[in-house]
């Protein structure tokens, strides 16, 4: 009753919401903070590219209208309405995007004749009132960044915003302190210069960088969108009544029954009720032909969410990126203070006016967003590319770790062969009795062993019916057993067999070394201690395995098999792929132990299966691959899916995590040289040797220029190869 009691005070849920009014990674380190110090909430992790908080909360301690509630409190927001969340999502986006393309336009309506007027005119009282009326309109237009810089203050936070805005408004203010006191410094012998035109072209600038960098970011989640538009956005739910009506998608809830018509799409995962019928999973699969459903479940819907958890996930590498953000912005607050002290007491008599130049250039240039934008953007790409080209990657971390591989350990039946074997070889040892072939033919129907398919459908064609059994267990790795009339039956390998019969005699041993040296699996099947018959099993590798294993040894990858089948039947099967390494006679824990084995040496291992036995291997290995034909326990315990069989996805994947990393790469080290070069020059280094000071405005195209190009970078891999 105590443990009852526990249980129900708690109720973990999970969800993904988008959270609005984000403009840098520290904004998006600042609502995971938050959501994070609220009581209930166990993890939230917020991905700035794609505008989402993947969030674990206790819904007994707090929901999610109260965590919205607290995220609003710090300037920003999240949708909590789970129905039409996708495109309320989408029509906010559009809503954000054209209103900041308003104001973008409207800044640099006026921003335009400030920068000529002060490149073209004189310094004088009418140039600087004239000035001063073309800044206020630029400001009012860039309004959003002082709100939010003002809210993140009030709960002692700071972001981009807030760097925008201290830049700005100390530009401003000073040039107006200009205007309307000039004698203040005319008095003291020291010239006057108004920055009017460094504010304004900050705020156009960054509107524009911001308004560049949307659209692009919009582009990088194209993946999901597609596979959005193959998703059906009704159902017909049968009523209670028996009527049926359509209803959205959204408001389906777990238990109630759908109507699918011939033709129709399927609108939601399910387990089929009723009726049978051939199903087109060409749009998932890219195989075309129709796969027959009596009893299963559709995966569009859970690809979906697979893909939007990936893309929503983070790297290692992003979780330190990060941190460094999140204290980026008081570093350079304290860097330009720095740079002002040093200008007033090393810089003569103009020393603060340069100062205050230097220390608006150094807060605008320091801008986190192309640091905060490396990695995700890249990731996104990444993961909705592989999804475009059938290859699901679950979580950032798989995407990453895979260009680490170096050793990739294949399971053989279902993942280098077709998974579809036929019996070739029956071979009576003359006490079969048609009872006991009935009895072989369930025995094999309660088994999930994919040779266990071909035997029952060699027996069904041979006339064999099912026949009640008793005490029915599977054995991993060894066979099946049951019991009827009082007698065990056992059907499996050669292990199996000699745990119930003496050693075989010469001639069976010799045909059973002929039918491996031929690359068949071999089943025994007896019942006590008597060996009733013994069966060879074929089955055709893929067309494309070979190549997939020669493309893996190019990219300097070693190639192991895997499998439970004999030692000369895996001889023969590496032998005709070309593959040097393989262990035979394999239980499922051995295979797992072998990958442990590899680890020890230094290895990286990715495993490739698709059957409950390879889920231990999975499990074990560092990146772990599912066959999308496969059982869904390997699906769900890998990382990364091959929704279709041709396996020369493997090797692209390898390659799409390659490209992917390098493109991180390159990234962060542009993100990290544009600030170690431009916080430095925009103090003014460069001012004692060449006289050069960088202009506020030329700071502010600069960082607006960065994390475009950060964003454009990661874009090329959608058009690349893989």
């Amino acid at each position: 009753r105590n443990e009852n009691s526990a249980m129900a005070k708690s109720d973990i849920k999970k969800a993904t919401v988008p959270v609005l009014e984000m403009s840098c990674a520290v904004c998006a380190a600042n609502v995971e903070h938050k959501a994070r110090s609220i009581n209930g909430v166990m993890s939230a992790d917020v991905n700035f590219a794609s505008g989402d908080m993947n969030i674990i909360y206790d819904s007994n301690a707090v929901s999610l209208a109260q965590i919205q509630q607290q995220i609003r409190s710090i300037g920003y927001d999240i949708l909590i309405d789970r129905e039409n969340l996708e495109e309320k999502k989408e029509e906010t986006e559009k809503e954000r995007y054209a209103r900041l393309r308003r104001r973008t336009i409207w800044a640099w309506i006026f921003a335009v004749p400030l920068m000529v007027i002060s490149m073209t005119m004189m310094e004088n009282r009418h140039s600087d009132l004239l000035m001063l009326a073309l800044t206020l309109p630029v400001l009012y237009a860039g309004r959003s960044f002082f709100r939010n810089a003002v809210k993140q203050a009030r709960h002692g936070q700071a972001n981009m915003d807030t760097l925008v805005a201290l830049s700005t408004s100390v530009a401003f203010l000073f040039s107006l302190f200009n205007t309307v006191f000039p004698s203040f410094w005319t008095s003291r012998g020291m010239e006057v210069h108004v920055y009017y035109e460094a504010s304004g072209m900050i705020i156009a600038f960054v509107l524009l960088g911001k308004m560049l960098e949307e659209g692009a970011k919009g582009s990088t989640s194209s993946a999901i969108k597609k596979l959005m538009g193959l998703q059906a956005k009704t159902a017909r739910v049968i009523n209670a009544d028996g009527t049926e009506s359509d209803m959205p998608i959204s408001r389906i809830k777990k238990g109630d029954k759908i109507s699918v018509r011939p033709g129709e799409r399927i609108p939601v995962d399910g387990v089929l009720d009723n009726g049978n019928s051939f199903v087109d999973e060409s749009m998932i699969s890219g195989e075309p032909i129709p796969v027959g459903k009596k009893a299963g479940d559709t995966v569009l819907a859970r690809i979906i969410t697979m893909v939007e958890q990936a893309q929503g996930s983070k790297a290692p590498v992003q979780r330190i990126v990060d941190r460094i953000a999140g204290v980026f912005v008081p570093v350079v607050m304290g860097i330009s203070l720095v740079t002002l002290v040093c200008w007033i007491i090393f810089g003569g008599g103009t020393g603060l006016s340069y100062g205050l130049v230097s220390a608006v250039s150094v807060l605008v240039i320091a801008c986190p967003c192309a640091l905060g934008l490396a990695t995700p953007t890249a990731l996104m790409v990444g993961i909705g590319k592989g999804a475009e080209n059938h290859i699901l990657i679950k979580d950032a971390f798989a995407l990453e770790n895979m260009c680490r591989v170096n050793v990739i350990a294949m399971d053989k039946t279902g993942t280098l062969t077709v998974g579809k074997p036929r019996v070739s070889e029956f071979m009576d040892l003359g006490y079969l009795l048609k009872h006991d072939k009935d009895i072989l033919y369930s025995l094999e129907g309660l088994s999930e062993h994919p040779l266990a398919i071909s035997i029952t459908s060699y027996l069904k064609n041979k006339g064999a019916g099912d026949v009640p059994l008793e005490g029915f267990e599977s054995i991993t790795g060894m066979g099946v057993t049951a019991v009827s009339d009082g007698i065990q039956y056992w059907a499996g390998n050669m292990t199996m067999a000699l745990e119930h019969v003496s050693p075989f005699e010469k001639d069976l041993t010799d045909t059973v070394n002929q039918w491996q040296n031929e690359g068949k699996s071999i089943v025994y099947y007896g019942k006590d201690s008597t060996l009733l018959c013994v069966i060879a099993i074929s089955d055709t590798l893929k067309p494309t395995s070979r190549a997939a294993v020669e493309q893996l040894k190019k990219r300097g990858i070693e190639v192991y098999m895997l499998t439970g089948d004999s030692q000369k039947t895996a001889s023969h099967i590496a032998s005709q792929l070309g593959m040097k390494h393989f262990k035979a006679g394999l239980m499922p824990d051995d295979k797992a132990q072998f990958i442990s084995e590899l680890q020890n040496e230094g290895k990286t291992v990715a495993m490739v299966g698709d059957g409950i036995n390879d889920s231990q291997a999975l499990a074990q290995a560092n990146v772990s691959i599912a066959m999308g034909r496969g059982t869904d326990i390997a699906m769900d315990v890998a990382m990364i899916t091959l929704m279709t069989s041709d396996l020369l996805l493997l090797p692209k994947t390898v390659t799409l995590s390659r490209k992917t990393v390098r493109l991180i790469r390159q990234n962060l080290f542009w993100a990290f040289i544009y600030n170690i070069i431009g916080i430095p020059i925009a103090a003014g280094v460069l001012f004692p040797l060449y006289g050069i000071l960088l202009n506020p405005m030329w700071a502010s195209a600069a960082m607006a220029l960065s994390s475009v190009s950060v964003v454009a970078n990661s874009l090329r891999l959608k058009g690349s190869k893989i």
